[in-house]
Protein backbone atom coordinates (compact mmCIF):
# COMPACT_ATOMS: atom_id res chain seq x y z
CA UNK A 1 0.00 0.00 0.00
CA UNK A 2 3.22 2.25 0.76
CA UNK A 3 4.19 1.80 -2.79
CA UNK A 4 1.52 2.28 -4.27
CA UNK A 5 0.42 5.73 -2.40
CA UNK A 6 4.13 6.47 -2.99
CA UNK A 7 3.81 5.99 -7.05
CA UNK A 8 0.71 7.33 -7.21
CA UNK A 9 1.98 10.72 -5.42
CA UNK A 10 5.15 10.68 -7.93
CA UNK A 11 2.51 10.71 -10.85
CA UNK A 12 1.01 13.78 -9.22
CA UNK A 13 4.12 15.65 -8.76
CA UNK A 14 5.03 14.66 -11.98
CA UNK A 15 2.04 16.44 -13.81
CA UNK A 16 2.37 18.99 -11.48
CA UNK A 17 2.99 22.13 -13.90
CA UNK A 18 5.28 24.84 -12.56
CA UNK A 19 4.21 27.96 -12.50
CA UNK A 20 5.12 30.00 -15.83
CA UNK A 21 7.84 32.64 -15.79
CA UNK A 22 8.54 36.05 -17.69
CA UNK A 23 11.44 34.69 -19.33
CA UNK A 24 10.01 31.52 -20.69
CA UNK A 25 6.87 33.11 -21.93
CA UNK A 26 8.58 35.21 -24.11
CA UNK A 27 10.59 32.19 -25.51
CA UNK A 28 7.18 30.84 -26.09
CA UNK A 29 5.79 34.17 -27.42
CA UNK A 30 8.75 33.75 -30.00
CA UNK A 31 8.25 30.29 -31.02
CA UNK A 32 4.17 30.05 -30.70
CA UNK A 33 2.32 33.01 -31.10
CA UNK A 34 0.26 32.72 -34.47
CA UNK A 35 0.54 36.31 -35.54
CA UNK A 36 3.83 36.43 -35.05
CA UNK A 37 4.23 32.85 -36.92
CA UNK A 38 2.30 34.98 -40.34
CA UNK A 39 4.31 37.78 -39.69
CA UNK A 40 7.68 35.33 -40.40
CA UNK A 41 6.13 34.05 -43.43
CA UNK A 42 5.52 37.50 -44.87
CA UNK A 43 9.03 38.20 -44.34
CA UNK A 44 9.98 34.71 -46.47
CA UNK A 45 7.40 35.29 -49.14
CA UNK A 46 8.67 39.22 -49.46
CA UNK A 47 12.48 37.72 -49.77
CA UNK A 48 11.44 35.42 -52.46
CA UNK A 49 9.95 38.02 -54.41
CA UNK A 50 12.79 40.00 -54.22
CA UNK A 51 14.86 37.40 -55.82
CA UNK A 52 12.59 36.49 -58.42
CA UNK A 53 13.33 40.23 -59.49
CA UNK A 54 16.77 39.95 -58.94
CA UNK A 55 16.81 36.93 -61.12
CA UNK A 56 15.48 39.09 -63.82
CA UNK A 57 18.83 40.12 -64.64
CA UNK A 58 20.10 36.80 -65.43
CA UNK A 59 17.81 36.38 -68.22
CA UNK A 60 15.43 33.28 -69.33
CA UNK A 61 16.26 29.88 -71.05
CA UNK A 62 13.27 28.45 -72.62
CA UNK A 63 12.97 24.76 -74.12
CA UNK A 64 9.96 25.06 -76.59
CA UNK A 65 8.77 21.77 -78.46
CA UNK A 66 5.82 22.51 -81.06
CA UNK A 67 4.17 19.51 -82.51
CA UNK A 68 1.85 20.57 -85.26
CA UNK A 69 0.21 19.10 -88.27
CA UNK A 70 -1.37 20.69 -90.98
CA UNK A 71 -2.46 20.19 -95.09
CA UNK A 72 -1.88 24.10 -95.52
CA UNK A 73 0.03 24.68 -98.37
CA UNK A 74 2.31 27.31 -96.90
CA UNK A 75 2.63 25.66 -93.77
CA UNK A 76 3.40 21.95 -94.56
CA UNK A 77 6.34 23.82 -97.32
CA UNK A 78 7.68 26.01 -94.07
CA UNK A 79 7.48 23.11 -92.46
CA UNK A 80 10.04 20.74 -94.74
CA UNK A 81 12.65 23.63 -95.02
CA UNK A 82 12.36 24.03 -91.45
CA UNK A 83 13.42 20.55 -91.68
CA UNK A 84 15.66 20.97 -94.38
CA UNK A 85 13.87 18.55 -96.67
CA UNK A 86 12.55 20.65 -99.38
CA UNK A 87 12.85 19.45 -102.91
CA UNK A 88 12.11 21.09 -105.94
CA UNK A 89 9.28 18.54 -106.95
CA UNK A 90 7.37 20.49 -103.53
CA UNK A 91 7.53 23.87 -106.50
CA UNK A 92 5.11 21.61 -108.43
CA UNK A 93 7.71 20.53 -110.74
CA UNK A 94 5.59 17.35 -112.31
CA UNK A 95 2.83 19.64 -113.30
CA UNK A 96 5.07 21.72 -115.27
CA UNK A 97 7.32 19.48 -116.98
CA UNK A 98 4.85 17.44 -119.12
CA UNK A 99 3.62 20.57 -121.44
CA UNK A 100 7.63 21.25 -121.02
CA UNK A 101 8.52 17.90 -122.79
CA UNK A 102 5.75 17.53 -125.54
CA UNK A 103 6.92 21.14 -126.74
CA UNK A 104 10.24 20.15 -126.70
CA UNK A 105 9.59 16.75 -128.42
CA UNK A 106 7.25 18.84 -131.09
CA UNK A 107 10.05 20.61 -131.88
CA UNK A 108 12.31 18.00 -132.33
CA UNK A 109 9.96 16.76 -134.51
CA UNK A 110 9.78 19.88 -137.04
CA UNK A 111 6.64 20.71 -136.04
CA UNK A 112 5.31 24.19 -135.32
CA UNK A 113 6.81 25.93 -132.33
CA UNK A 114 3.75 26.07 -129.35
CA UNK A 115 3.32 28.62 -127.01
CA UNK A 116 5.69 28.50 -124.41
CA UNK A 117 3.76 31.41 -121.98
CA UNK A 118 1.16 28.76 -121.16
CA UNK A 119 3.38 27.09 -119.32
CA UNK A 120 3.28 29.86 -116.61
CA UNK A 121 0.05 29.52 -115.61
CA UNK A 122 0.13 26.17 -114.75
CA UNK A 123 -1.17 25.83 -111.52
CA UNK A 124 1.53 23.10 -109.94
CA UNK A 125 -1.06 20.99 -107.67
CA UNK A 126 1.62 19.30 -105.45
CA UNK A 127 2.39 22.61 -103.88
CA UNK A 128 -1.22 23.77 -103.50
CA UNK A 129 -2.72 20.37 -102.59
CA UNK A 130 0.03 19.11 -100.59
CA UNK A 131 -0.69 16.07 -98.59
CA UNK A 132 -0.71 16.92 -94.94
CA UNK A 133 2.65 16.93 -93.05
CA UNK A 134 3.19 17.25 -88.84
CA UNK A 135 6.07 19.30 -87.86
CA UNK A 136 8.16 18.32 -84.31
CA UNK A 137 10.47 21.51 -83.56
CA UNK A 138 12.57 21.41 -80.46
CA UNK A 139 13.50 24.70 -79.60
CA UNK A 140 16.56 26.15 -77.01
CA UNK A 141 16.19 29.90 -76.59
CA UNK A 142 17.72 32.30 -74.15
CA UNK A 143 17.13 35.74 -74.00
CA UNK A 144 19.42 38.56 -71.92
CA UNK A 145 19.06 41.68 -71.13
CA UNK A 146 22.25 43.09 -71.65
CA UNK A 147 21.83 46.85 -70.04
CA UNK A 148 18.22 48.20 -69.01
CA UNK A 149 19.22 51.86 -68.43
CA UNK A 150 19.65 50.29 -64.29
CA UNK A 151 16.04 49.18 -64.40
CA UNK A 152 16.14 46.07 -62.87
CA UNK A 153 18.89 46.72 -60.14
CA UNK A 154 16.61 49.79 -59.39
CA UNK A 155 13.28 47.22 -59.12
CA UNK A 156 15.84 44.76 -57.04
CA UNK A 157 16.52 47.56 -54.07
CA UNK A 158 12.91 48.43 -54.47
CA UNK A 159 12.05 45.08 -53.67
CA UNK A 160 14.69 44.55 -51.35
CA UNK A 161 13.41 47.49 -49.18
CA UNK A 162 10.10 45.96 -49.30
CA UNK A 163 11.33 42.57 -47.91
CA UNK A 164 12.74 45.17 -45.24
CA UNK A 165 9.18 46.76 -44.58
CA UNK A 166 8.30 42.87 -44.19
CA UNK A 167 10.85 42.24 -41.76
CA UNK A 168 10.06 45.88 -40.08
CA UNK A 169 5.93 44.89 -39.71
CA UNK A 170 7.17 41.46 -37.95
CA UNK A 171 9.49 43.06 -35.41
CA UNK A 172 6.59 45.73 -34.49
CA UNK A 173 4.34 42.42 -34.05
CA UNK A 174 6.96 40.68 -31.87
CA UNK A 175 7.22 44.01 -30.60
CA UNK A 176 3.56 44.82 -29.32
CA UNK A 177 2.47 40.99 -28.48
CA UNK A 178 6.10 41.75 -25.91
CA UNK A 179 4.47 44.60 -24.24
CA UNK A 180 1.17 42.88 -23.70
CA UNK A 181 2.50 39.34 -22.65
CA UNK A 182 5.23 41.93 -19.84
CA UNK A 183 2.46 44.08 -19.23
CA UNK A 184 -0.27 41.28 -18.49
CA UNK A 185 2.36 39.51 -15.99
CA UNK A 186 2.81 42.81 -14.09
CA UNK A 187 -1.00 43.51 -14.28
CA UNK A 188 -1.33 40.19 -12.54
CA UNK A 189 1.23 40.77 -9.38
CA UNK A 190 -0.71 43.96 -9.09
CA UNK A 191 -3.91 41.61 -9.15
CA UNK A 192 -2.95 39.45 -6.73
CA UNK A 193 -1.26 42.31 -4.72
CA UNK A 194 -4.81 43.71 -4.16
CA UNK A 195 -6.67 40.61 -3.75
CA UNK A 196 -4.05 40.01 -0.54
CA UNK A 197 -5.01 43.42 1.01
CA UNK A 198 -8.58 42.92 0.71
CA UNK A 199 -8.82 39.32 1.51
CA UNK A 200 -6.51 40.68 4.73
CA UNK A 201 -9.68 43.24 4.94
CA UNK A 202 -11.91 40.45 4.86
CA UNK A 203 -10.22 38.74 7.55
CA UNK A 204 -10.87 41.72 9.82
CA UNK A 205 -14.37 42.52 8.90
CA UNK A 206 -15.17 38.81 10.00
CA UNK A 207 -13.02 39.32 13.23
CA UNK A 208 -14.85 41.90 13.33
CA UNK A 209 -18.47 40.84 12.75
CA UNK A 210 -17.40 37.73 15.31
CA UNK A 211 -16.60 40.64 17.83
CA UNK A 212 -20.26 42.51 17.72
CA UNK A 213 -21.86 39.29 17.79
CA UNK A 214 -20.11 38.72 20.91
CA UNK A 215 -21.06 42.18 22.08
CA UNK A 216 -24.23 41.87 20.64
CA UNK A 217 -24.82 39.28 23.09
CA UNK A 218 -23.75 40.81 25.77
CA UNK A 219 -26.24 44.06 25.40
CA UNK A 220 -23.36 46.43 24.27
CA UNK A 221 -23.91 46.73 20.16
CA UNK A 222 -26.95 46.84 18.37
CA UNK A 223 -28.13 44.80 15.74
CA UNK A 224 -27.53 47.74 13.40
CA UNK A 225 -24.30 47.60 13.30
CA UNK A 226 -23.93 43.83 12.61
CA UNK A 227 -26.06 44.56 9.18
CA UNK A 228 -23.54 47.77 8.39
CA UNK A 229 -20.24 45.02 8.96
CA UNK A 230 -22.48 42.33 7.15
CA UNK A 231 -23.07 44.70 3.92
CA UNK A 232 -19.49 45.66 4.08
CA UNK A 233 -18.25 42.37 3.92
CA UNK A 234 -20.49 41.49 1.53
CA UNK A 235 -19.13 44.59 -0.60
CA UNK A 236 -15.37 43.18 0.27
CA UNK A 237 -16.67 39.55 -1.17
CA UNK A 238 -18.07 41.18 -4.15
CA UNK A 239 -14.78 43.02 -5.19
CA UNK A 240 -12.74 40.05 -4.53
CA UNK A 241 -14.75 38.29 -6.95
CA UNK A 242 -14.52 40.56 -9.59
CA UNK A 243 -10.77 40.74 -9.19
CA UNK A 244 -10.57 37.01 -9.45
CA UNK A 245 -12.70 36.50 -12.68
CA UNK A 246 -10.11 39.63 -14.23
CA UNK A 247 -7.49 37.24 -12.57
CA UNK A 248 -9.28 34.25 -14.79
CA UNK A 249 -9.48 36.73 -18.20
CA UNK A 250 -5.58 37.70 -18.04
CA UNK A 251 -5.14 33.55 -17.78
CA UNK A 252 -6.82 33.15 -20.81
CA UNK A 253 -5.04 36.33 -22.59
CA UNK A 254 -1.70 35.01 -21.47
CA UNK A 255 -3.05 31.60 -23.39
CA UNK A 256 -4.10 33.54 -26.02
CA UNK A 257 -0.70 35.40 -26.78
CA UNK A 258 1.32 31.96 -26.02
CA UNK A 259 -0.88 29.84 -27.79
CA UNK A 260 -1.50 27.23 -25.35
CA UNK A 261 -3.22 26.79 -21.97
CA UNK A 262 -1.94 28.44 -19.06
CA UNK A 263 -2.87 28.22 -15.51
CA UNK A 264 0.08 29.47 -12.98
CA UNK A 265 2.39 32.46 -13.50
CA UNK A 266 5.39 33.70 -11.86
CA UNK A 267 4.36 37.08 -11.06
CA UNK A 268 7.30 39.72 -11.16
CA UNK A 269 8.46 40.45 -7.68
CA UNK A 270 9.92 43.74 -8.52
CA UNK A 271 8.95 47.17 -10.04
CA UNK A 272 9.56 47.77 -13.57
CA UNK A 273 12.11 50.53 -13.63
CA UNK A 274 12.26 53.68 -16.24
CA UNK A 275 14.36 52.26 -19.20
CA UNK A 276 17.28 54.42 -19.02
CA UNK A 277 17.56 56.26 -22.87
CA UNK A 278 17.91 59.54 -24.39
CA UNK A 279 15.53 60.83 -27.82
CA UNK A 280 18.23 60.29 -30.10
CA UNK A 281 18.74 56.36 -28.64
CA UNK A 282 14.56 55.84 -29.06
CA UNK A 283 14.64 57.54 -32.41
CA UNK A 284 16.86 55.12 -33.77
CA UNK A 285 15.42 52.12 -32.41
CA UNK A 286 12.05 52.94 -33.77
CA UNK A 287 10.11 51.08 -35.27
CA UNK A 288 7.66 53.63 -37.10
CA UNK A 289 10.85 55.70 -37.95
CA UNK A 290 13.10 52.80 -39.46
CA UNK A 291 9.63 52.01 -41.65
CA UNK A 292 9.45 55.70 -42.44
CA UNK A 293 13.31 55.39 -43.82
CA UNK A 294 12.83 52.50 -45.54
CA UNK A 295 10.18 54.36 -47.32
CA UNK A 296 12.56 57.03 -47.99
CA UNK A 297 14.97 54.77 -49.95
CA UNK A 298 12.10 53.47 -51.85
CA UNK A 299 11.15 56.77 -53.34
CA UNK A 300 15.08 56.89 -53.80
CA UNK A 301 14.72 54.09 -56.12
CA UNK A 302 11.49 54.80 -57.75
CA UNK A 303 13.42 58.12 -59.48
CA UNK A 304 16.09 56.04 -60.70
CA UNK A 305 13.09 53.56 -61.91
CA UNK A 306 11.71 56.47 -63.89
CA UNK A 307 15.05 58.12 -64.78
CA UNK A 308 15.69 54.61 -66.53
CA UNK A 309 13.25 55.13 -69.44
CA UNK A 310 15.72 57.66 -70.58
CA UNK A 311 18.36 55.30 -71.71
CA UNK A 312 18.76 52.69 -74.21
CA UNK A 313 17.24 49.30 -74.02
CA UNK A 314 20.07 46.72 -75.17
CA UNK A 315 18.94 42.94 -75.28
CA UNK A 316 20.66 40.02 -76.81
CA UNK A 317 19.17 36.45 -78.00
CA UNK A 318 19.86 32.85 -79.07
CA UNK A 319 18.09 30.15 -80.29
CA UNK A 320 18.77 27.06 -81.19
CA UNK A 321 16.52 23.98 -82.98
CA UNK A 322 15.76 21.60 -84.87
CA UNK A 323 12.76 20.20 -86.57
CA UNK A 324 11.39 16.62 -88.38
CA UNK A 325 8.27 14.70 -89.41
CA UNK A 326 9.52 12.62 -86.01
CA UNK A 327 10.50 13.56 -82.78
CA UNK A 328 14.00 14.81 -83.15
CA UNK A 329 14.57 12.76 -86.46
CA UNK A 330 17.64 13.48 -87.49
CA UNK A 331 18.14 16.06 -85.01
CA UNK A 332 21.99 16.55 -85.90
CA UNK A 333 21.33 17.27 -89.51
CA UNK A 334 18.44 19.43 -89.44
CA UNK A 335 19.59 21.96 -86.46
CA UNK A 336 19.27 25.33 -86.83
CA UNK A 337 21.28 28.27 -84.84
CA UNK A 338 20.08 32.25 -84.75
CA UNK A 339 21.82 34.87 -82.59
CA UNK A 340 21.19 38.79 -82.84
CA UNK A 341 20.88 41.73 -80.60
CA UNK A 342 17.91 44.74 -80.51
CA UNK A 343 18.15 47.67 -79.38
CA UNK A 344 15.60 49.76 -78.93
CA UNK A 345 15.73 54.13 -77.21
CA UNK A 346 12.56 56.01 -76.33
CA UNK A 347 13.68 59.50 -78.48
CA UNK A 348 10.81 61.14 -77.63
CA UNK A 349 7.43 61.04 -75.57
CA UNK A 350 5.65 64.49 -75.47
CA UNK A 351 8.07 64.70 -72.02
CA UNK A 352 6.19 62.70 -69.96
CA UNK A 353 9.34 60.67 -68.65
CA UNK A 354 10.64 63.56 -67.77
CA UNK A 355 7.32 64.56 -65.53
CA UNK A 356 7.39 60.97 -63.95
CA UNK A 357 10.74 61.56 -62.83
CA UNK A 358 9.88 65.02 -61.51
CA UNK A 359 6.97 63.37 -59.93
CA UNK A 360 8.90 60.58 -58.17
CA UNK A 361 11.11 64.00 -56.77
CA UNK A 362 8.23 65.28 -55.24
CA UNK A 363 6.93 62.44 -53.76
CA UNK A 364 10.84 62.04 -51.86
CA UNK A 365 10.37 65.59 -50.68
CA UNK A 366 7.22 64.71 -49.04
CA UNK A 367 8.55 61.61 -47.14
CA UNK A 368 11.76 63.07 -46.16
CA UNK A 369 8.81 65.48 -44.47
CA UNK A 370 6.80 62.71 -43.05
CA UNK A 371 10.41 61.24 -41.45
CA UNK A 372 11.15 64.40 -40.20
CA UNK A 373 7.94 64.78 -38.59
CA UNK A 374 7.18 61.16 -37.65
CA UNK A 375 10.85 62.28 -35.47
CA UNK A 376 9.14 64.95 -33.76
CA UNK A 377 6.32 62.98 -33.30
CA UNK A 378 8.17 60.74 -31.38
CA UNK A 379 10.10 63.03 -29.23
CA UNK A 380 6.66 64.72 -28.10
CA UNK A 381 5.57 61.06 -26.81
CA UNK A 382 8.48 60.60 -25.14
CA UNK A 383 8.17 63.79 -23.22
CA UNK A 384 4.36 62.54 -22.46
CA UNK A 385 5.29 59.57 -21.43
CA UNK A 386 8.05 60.49 -18.87
CA UNK A 387 5.90 63.62 -17.35
CA UNK A 388 3.01 61.03 -17.13
CA UNK A 389 5.69 58.72 -15.52
CA UNK A 390 6.58 60.91 -13.01
CA UNK A 391 3.34 61.91 -12.02
CA UNK A 392 2.07 58.32 -11.33
CA UNK A 393 5.48 57.82 -9.57
CA UNK A 394 4.20 60.90 -7.05
CA UNK A 395 0.94 59.90 -6.64
CA UNK A 396 1.94 56.40 -6.13
CA UNK A 397 4.02 57.53 -3.14
CA UNK A 398 0.99 59.64 -1.61
CA UNK A 399 -0.89 56.83 -1.44
CA UNK A 400 1.56 54.49 -0.20
CA UNK A 401 1.64 57.18 2.85
CA UNK A 402 -2.00 57.71 2.43
CA UNK A 403 -3.00 53.64 2.98
CA UNK A 404 -0.44 53.54 5.77
CA UNK A 405 -2.33 56.00 7.04
CA UNK A 406 -6.04 55.09 6.51
CA UNK A 407 -4.88 51.31 7.91
CA UNK A 408 -3.98 52.78 11.17
CA UNK A 409 -7.57 55.02 11.62
CA UNK A 410 -8.88 51.98 10.52
CA UNK A 411 -7.36 50.36 13.39
CA UNK A 412 -7.69 53.16 15.92
CA UNK A 413 -11.38 53.72 15.01
CA UNK A 414 -12.42 49.84 15.71
CA UNK A 415 -10.62 50.06 19.51
CA UNK A 416 -12.51 53.41 20.01
CA UNK A 417 -15.91 51.62 18.79
CA UNK A 418 -14.84 48.79 21.30
CA UNK A 419 -14.81 51.45 24.08
CA UNK A 420 -17.99 52.97 22.69
CA UNK A 421 -15.89 56.14 21.82
CA UNK A 422 -17.23 55.74 17.94
CA UNK A 423 -20.03 54.31 16.01
CA UNK A 424 -20.04 51.47 13.73
CA UNK A 425 -20.72 53.66 10.72
CA UNK A 426 -17.36 56.12 11.53
CA UNK A 427 -15.62 52.14 11.61
CA UNK A 428 -17.31 51.62 8.32
CA UNK A 429 -16.44 54.92 6.49
CA UNK A 430 -12.93 54.42 7.90
CA UNK A 431 -12.62 50.98 6.13
CA UNK A 432 -14.43 51.94 2.99
CA UNK A 433 -11.38 55.05 3.35
CA UNK A 434 -8.61 51.81 3.44
CA UNK A 435 -10.26 49.94 0.05
CA UNK A 436 -10.46 53.13 -1.75
CA UNK A 437 -6.66 53.72 -1.63
CA UNK A 438 -6.42 50.32 -2.02
CA UNK A 439 -8.05 50.53 -5.59
CA UNK A 440 -6.54 53.98 -6.24
CA UNK A 441 -3.13 52.53 -5.48
CA UNK A 442 -3.39 49.16 -7.93
CA UNK A 443 -4.96 52.03 -10.96
CA UNK A 444 -1.67 53.93 -10.29
CA UNK A 445 0.73 51.31 -10.20
CA UNK A 446 -0.90 49.77 -13.05
CA UNK A 447 -1.07 53.23 -15.06
CA UNK A 448 2.55 53.68 -14.52
CA UNK A 449 3.46 50.54 -15.78
CA UNK A 450 1.44 50.85 -18.77
CA UNK A 451 3.42 53.78 -19.37
CA UNK A 452 6.90 52.59 -18.66
CA UNK A 453 6.00 49.78 -21.18
CA UNK A 454 4.89 51.91 -23.98
CA UNK A 455 8.33 53.89 -23.72
CA UNK A 456 9.76 50.58 -23.88
CA UNK A 457 7.97 49.89 -26.98
CA UNK A 458 8.45 52.86 -28.59
CA UNK A 459 12.21 51.99 -27.98
CA UNK A 460 12.04 48.93 -30.20
CA UNK A 461 12.25 46.65 -26.53
CA UNK A 462 14.61 47.11 -23.63
CA UNK A 463 17.38 44.58 -25.35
Amino acid sequence: MKKILFLLFSIVILNAKEPLSLEDALKILNSQNLEIKAAVLDVEAAKEKANSVKGNSWGKLELIQDVVNSDSAGNVFGFKLESREATFGDFGFSDFLTPLGSAIYGASQGMAPSDMSGLLTIEPDDLNYPDSRTLFQTKLKYQLPIFTGFQISSYTNIMEYMAKLKSLDKDQIVNEKTYQLKKSFYDMALLKKSINNLEIILKNINKLENMVQNMINEGYATKTDLLEIQAKKGDVERMVSQMNYNKDLLYHFIGFLLNQEVDAIEVPTKNINIPNVTDNDVIEKNLDIQKASTGLKIRESMIDVEKSNFYPMVGAFAELSTADDKFLGEASDHKAYTVGARLTWNIFNGGVDNSKVQEAKIQKLKTQSQVELAKHGIKLQLAKLRTEIETQDAKISFLEKELKLADEIYKNYEARYKENLASMSDVMIKQSSQIQKILELQMAQNKRNERIFAMIKLANGDK
